[in-house]
């Protein structure tokens, strides 16, 4: 009888032979990038952190400064920019070197 723990995959990247579980959570966690603060935290969905210098807002017309709190941040995929909501600024990213994990 042949299930699906009896089936492998072979991993190019390791030059191994994987079950067919293993490889698939092992390419679901090659998907997730790390995103670090300024200080090497690493950042997840929902943190608070804090402007470590003053930005310029684009298009806002406004500027916020070192040490503003900002509440549950949203991960982008991308490992230097976050997606977060601060009042009067809709669609605000900012660089993850900007700020530091609270």
């Amino acid at each position: 009888m042949n299930d699906q723990t009896d089936d492998y995959v072979y991993d190019e990247a390791s030059g191994e032979w994987l079950p067919a579980a293993e490889a698939a959570a092992k390419a679901a966690s090659a998907g997730q990038v790390e995103v670090r603060d300024s200080v090497g935290n690493l950042l997840a969905d929902g943190d608070s952190v804090v402007l470590v210098k003053d930005l310029k807002v684009k298009g806002a017309g406004q500027t916020l400064k070192r040490g503003t709190v900002i509440r549950s941040i949203r991960l982008t995929g991308d490992e230097q920019e976050i997606d977060c909501r601060y009042e009067g600024i809709k669609g605000l990213v900012l660089r993850a070197e900007f700020v530091k994990k609270n």
